[in-house]
Parts: C-alpha cells; sequence; structure tokens
C-alpha cells in the first residue's frame, strides 16, 4: 500500500492595489519536506485583474511570479534564496509580505499523488 504524503500548500494571491486588500488567487505552491517535493503552478487572469486596477504592469507581474518558480525550482536564475534547501525555499516564498505578490497562510493536507494533488489544488483555487 501507498504511504500518504503529509503535505503543506499555499494559495499565491495577485494583490493589484495593496492598501486595498483585494486579491485574485493566482497560483499554488505545494511542499512536503519527507518527499523533497515543491511544485508552483500559476496563471494570470489580466481580464479578471484588470476589473481590480488597470494600471497593473503585467510584464513586470509576469517577471515577479517567474522568480517565485525559479525560486521553488531551486534554479540558478533564482538568486541565493533557489539555492536553500527546499523546506526554507518554501518557508521564504510563503513567508508574511506586503506587496503585490503575497501568500495564503500554509495548509496541510495528505495526499498519495503530490503532482496530481498540486493540479487539483491549482485547479481547484485558481482556474
Amino acid at each position: 500500500m501507498q504511504d500518504r504524503h503529509l503535505y503543506e500548500y499555499a494559495v499565491i494571491r495577485v494583490v493589484p492595489r495593496v492598501e486595498r486588500e483585494e486579491f485574485v488567487n493566482a497560483g499554488v505552491i505545494v511542499f512536503c519536506k519527507k518527499a523533497k517535493f515543491i511544485k508552483m503552478l500559476y496563471a494570470l487572469d489580466k481580464q479578471k485583474l484588470n476589473f481590480f486596477s488597470e494600471e497593473l504592469d503585467f510584464e513586470q507581474l509576469q517577471l515577479n511570479l517567474e522568480a517565485f518558480k525559479n525560486i521553488s525550482d531551486g534554479k540558478k536564475e533564482g538568486g541565493p534564496i533557489a539555492c536553500l534547501d527546499i523546506p526554507s525555499r518554501f518557508r521564504w516564498l510563503t513567508a508574511v509580505r506586503s506587496s503585490v505578490i503575497q501568500t495564503s497562510r500554509p495548509h496541510p493536507g495528505l495526499s498519495l499523488d503530490l503532482d496530481k494533488t498540486a493540479q487539483r489544488l491549482f485547479s481547484e483555487l485558481v482556474l
């Protein structure tokens, strides 16, 4: 019988106008320490974000989300944070911040297949 993995996930939010605290879910980060697993999925819904602010710089937003992805994936393009171990990268990505890109608090779960869980959470919470 396959083991269930204890995992954590956080929702990536785009906060077009930080002072208003309104946000649009744009992605998820799924992490499992025991399985040495981290995965970030994201998608920008420009039409939805334009309802909150037409002044968003989508090119910069895309670059910032791609930087998050590079850190999650441990790519050298992610800079020194991407060189940290997986738990440290997850904690850095989910740290509380007051910027256009924020994350929810991490939530726990159990999964037989972490990739499928990441896809399911992405579909349910973002798409």
